[in-house]
């Protein structure tokens, strides 16, 4: 088995938009539907996919494993992302912040690898 982030946006080609440009994913795939709406993509992090889709912003937050916090932050930041959490130093050796994107689900983004 293996498992994937799903987060679920109003409007998927806007968050695309903003979650390449803030966060520095990549596009793998994108899908209209018969309207011509973005109704699902899939971004690259790396070697790994998060899938968005239509529906409710919400539910479960996603971490995303980053060599560098700190630029991450700042791109972020430069980008328009609401830093929800400053950076921080945390006691399992992590260096983590997190941020909003436009429609309210919260990005986690941080040094630590399980």
């Amino acid at each position: 088995m293996k498992v994937y982030a799903l987060a679920r946006y109003h409007d998927c080609a806007a968050a695309v938009d903003f979650l390449t440009g803030a966060f520095g994913f990549e596009v793998r795939e994108m899908s209209k539907n018969d309207e011509g709406v973005v109704s699902h993509a899939e971004l690259l992090v790396g070697d790994d996919v998060i899938m968005l889709g239509l529906g409710s912003p919400g539910g479960p937050g996603v971490y995303v494993a980053v060599d560098d916090a700190d630029a991450h932050h700042d791109r972020a930041r430069k980008a328009g992302a609401r830093i929800t959490m400053e950076l921080v130093d945390q006691p399992y050796g992590s260096r983590e912040y997190a941020a909003a994107d436009p429609e309210g689900n919260i990005w986690f983004f941080g040094t630590y690898r399980p």
